[in-house]
């Protein structure tokens, strides 16, 4: 694929995920959240020329930064999402402004690798940047499922006795 498809690709994915992501939406432990980021990852990978022969310790060193500011750009977007738990048991996330936050500066320190490999000389592909992308949204769902699943337990662990059952408007009889 030409450098044009991957970002039409890539822009086709982050678009509609990041939108998503800033309003009120159920989180479904048991969906596949995990297919998107594979598949984003399979065509990374199968595109030839990821790593720059000419240079290719400095380009292996800028992927393995990329990989690592996906990861913690992933890591970051979890952690600052707010999760909640309706009363019938549904938990629910929400992106905050500090999930905003952590999306730019991540896309700062993406934009500041490219240009450090531009400076050294470093052809660098866009299969890297979706690379990356697909680990942050990797970590960002296995965060954010695994989150929902302790809120979730925690939540049905506080329940009590008789949660569930309808209050009696009349006097009972002993």
């Amino acid at each position: 694929m030409s450098g044009l498809v991957n970002a039409l690709v890539i822009v086709a994915v982050v678009a509609p995920v990041v939108v998503r992501q800033f309003r009120a939406r159920q989180v479904d432990a048991d969906r596949r959240w995990w297919l998107v980021p594979v598949i984003l990852a399979v065509v990374a990978l199968r595109e030839p020329g990821m790593l720059d022969t000419r240079h290719h310790t400095a380009a292996a060193l800028l992927l393995g930064v990329e990989l690592l500011i996906g990861l913690a750009t992933g890591a970051g977007w979890a952690w600052t999402t707010r999760i909640w738990v309706e009363p019938d048991g549904a938990v629910w996330s929400k992106s905050t402004k500090a999930s905003v936050a952590v999306w730019i500066v991540g896309i700062g320190l993406r934009v500041g690798l490219v240009a450090l490999g531009s400076l050294m000389g470093v052809h660098q592909n866009s299969s890297a940047l979706m690379l990356g992308l697909a680990a942050t949204l990797l970590v960002r769902s296995g965060i954010l499922v695994r989150r929902a699943q302790a809120v979730a337990s925690a939540d049905a662990r506080a329940a009590t006795y008789g949660d569930a059952m309808p209050l009696s408007t009349r006097k009972e009889q002993v």
